[in-house]
């Protein structure tokens, strides 16, 4: 018998560890309870304070999560304000010195979790002042992008006082006075703020010196002159059962402070500072230079180990990127680097524009010995084939050229198959071209089973040596040939094009819809865009005296409108400038998509300025979605409604 007692403790051990395992607490209820300031030094709305250090102590422990871009002190400090968290505690130190007679307030917006179960506290704010009264009026608007109103995240925005100091310049010589941040909505509220008339600006201050001292910053400015307010209100408040259900509807009195409606439209001058961002050679045939911003001049060149002559420069629209073809051979076929001087002018520490010389080297990527070692192993390979073919035969092969013997250029069409009535193909080239022989193009229309010539034009670009249009009276269900014979095409690295050939098959008009725009009380000078999902126009036109904008062969699909005030009449959208007091042209969305169905007529009035800026732009196309709210996470709830399933589906199995 006392063999088995120890035996028998051991299986009522195991027994009541099993028993413990399915039957014991998992660790209890979930802390779901955020944290909560019991004391602060200085207090909370402390009078008189002259101390730079506070600290503000929780009932539990806590951290600061995104400080940097959440926490913003008021007024702003040029110093950069110590705040972080110890323990249950947040220490801040102040490093700039403290103004007399001022509100100061630290808000964290909802930096402050717990620190295990991250529980957020929600919005607050820390405030005391030096003087004998606490500002208490709020100051709210919307930061939204000039160009295509969409909301402008993390952007600064200030007030100044309407006092003898605010001047023209003021946002180059003077720190704002009260200071606060947009979130992701574009969304700021400026607290802690004197009862007084303001103006409201919003700066992208990368040097953090409160001041519009950079081309590269963000700015955005307004004449608006405003003077806070406030009365009293409600708002309903909805207090949940749970996830799902609601308890009730409560009517919660506050004060509401104004405005809080003001729209700042924020954007970028022209004119940025000109610097050479990159080089590049990809191929041994040319090289590229990228340019930081656009310029009036090109570039001077001279060539170290060859003679710059030979350089045929194709510039975009704005002269900011620069590609240099090297048309002599011998440079690029005989030399990996290429060796040259090149003065441009560049913006020195002052901000002006001055010649800057450097040396530049270049090596291609793709070096000519490495493209040859390809091209000869090509026609090597060609050439075996071909006598494997003669041995193969049983009768002499005419005779037939190594295809890879001479370069060809590639010049593609787009497009190239199905085409819109409305529209004409573009024809590309891989080269810069130097001539067209037009002789040897041809364009046909087919009737029956015959091509028969029709007339066209084929035009080159203003802006691109590579591109030719097409041009032709292209009617609906028609079929078209364009063919060009060899050497039709010529670049100016001397290669020549093979015969090429291209059919086009127009589209019926039952297969598009019409859009109608007509812009109600119209500005004089509108362009309207139609967008598509991406936010990138599809379709652009003037609208005529009326206000009309009238777009054929749209393909069926969802639509958006866009439309803006082209006040100096170029057509292309500008920005504005701080110092000439000029603001960007104004931009318009409509408000909802249009769906356009194929053999339908889309008509759609339009009161450009009905509707508020900041709620224009249609949800579907804002890139910049608002912050994801912080709440408290209902494990405890998950939890109970997970363990009533179980139990609901181990009743059901037992049954």
């Amino acid at each position: 018998m006392k063999e088995w007692k120890p035996l028998l403790y051991s299986i009522l051990s195991l027994l009541v560890v099993a028993c413990a395992s399915l039957g014991s607490p998992d660790g209890g209820e979930y802390d779901e309870i955020p944290p909560k300031v019991i004391s602060a030094f200085p207090a909370e709305r402390a009078l008189g304070v002259q101390t730079r250090k506070a600290r503000i102590n929780f009932d539990e422990y806590i951290k600061l999560q995104n400080a940097s871009e959440k926490v913003i002190v008021s007024p702003p400090q040029i110093e950069a304000a110590n705040i972080r968290a110890e323990g249950k505690h947040i220490k801040i130190d102040l490093n700039d010195t403290l103004k007399p007679n001022t509100t100061y307030t630290i808000d964290f917006g909802d930096a402050i979790e717990d620190n295990n179960e991250g529980n957020p506290m929600g919005n607050y704010t820390y405030t005391f002042s030096t003087g004998d009264e606490i500002d208490t009026m709020e100051v709210s608007g919307t930061v939204l992008n000039a160009e295509d109103l969409e909301p402008v995240k993390g952007i600064l925005v200030g007030l100044y006082p309407l006092d003898s100091n605010l001047t023209d310049s003021i946002l180059r010589t003077t720190p704002f006075s009260r200071v606060s941040r947009t979130n992701g909505s574009g969304r700021f509220t400026i607290k802690g703020v004197k009862q007084g008339k303001y103006r409201a600006y919003a700066l992208d201050d990368k040097d953090g010196n409160f001041l519009f001292s950079q081309k590269s910053e963000k700015i955005a400015f307004d004449s608006i002159e405003f003077e806070t307010s406030s009365k009293r209100d409600v708002r309903m408040d909805t207090i949940w059962r749970d996830t799902i259900e609601y308890d009730s509807i409560r009517v919660v009195p506050y004060t509401h402070f104004l405005p809080d409606d003001l729209i700042l439209l924020s954007f970028l001058e022209d004119g940025q500072d000109q610097h050479l961002l990159k080089k590049e050679r990809i191929e041994p045939e040319f090289f590229t230079l990228y340019f930081t911003a656009p310029a009036d001049t090109l570039p001077i060149i001279k060539g170290l180990n060859f003679d710059e002559k030979c350089l045929l420069c194709e510039a975009s629209e704005k002269n900011d990127t620069l590609t240099y073809w090297v048309t002599d051979t011998t440079y690029y076929k005989q030399q990996d680097t290429l060796s040259f001087e090149i003065t441009y002018l560049a913006t020195d520490t002052t901000g002006v524009l001055s010649p800057y010389t450097e040396t530049l080297e270049l090596v291609a990527k793709n070096s000519w010995s490495k493209k040859w070692k390809e091209q000869k192993q090509k026609i090597d390979d060609w050439n075996k084939e071909r006598e494997k073919k003669i041995k193969k035969s049983k009768k002499p092969l005419p005779p037939e050229e190594n295809p890879y013997t001479k370069t060809f250029l590639e010049v593609s069409c787009k497009p190239s198959g199905g085409l819109d009535p409305n529209q004409n193909p573009v024809f590309i080239s891989k080269e810069p071209l130097a001539k067209v022989d037009t002789t040897k193009i041809h364009f046909y229309i087919k009737q029956d089973t015959d091509w028969i010539p029709a007339p066209f034009l084929f035009l080159p670009s203003k802006k691109d040596k590579k591109v030719y249009t097409l041009y032709a009276e292209w009617e609906p269900k028609e079929k078209y040939k364009f063919s060009a014979d060899s050497t039709a095409f010529t670049s100016i690295m001397g290669n020549s094009t093979k015969p090429m050939r291209f059919e086009y098959s127009v589209k019926g008009d039952e297969e598009y819809g019409s859009i109608f725009i007509h812009i109600v009380a119209a500005d004089s000078n509108i362009i309207v865009q139609l967008q598509n999902r991406s936010d990138k126009p599809v379709a652009t036109l003037k609208a005529d005296k009326d206000g009309r904008a009238d777009f054929f062969y749209m393909k069926p699909g969802d639509y958006y409108v866009r439309c803006f005030i082209d006040a100096n009449n170029n057509g292309v959208w500008d920005t504005g400038n701080y110092d000439e007091g000029r603001r960007p042209e104004e931009v318009f969305y409509f408000p909802q998509k249009l769906s356009l169905k194929a053999n339908w007529d889309l008509e759609q009035d339009w009161a450009i300025r009905s509707i508020e800026k900041s709620k224009q732009k249609p949800q579907e196309i804002t890139k910049q979605k608002a912050d994801k709210q912080k709440s408290i996470k209902q494990r405890n709830l998950q939890r109970k409604m997970d363990k009533n399933k179980n139990a609901n589906s181990a009743s059901q199995k037992s049954n």
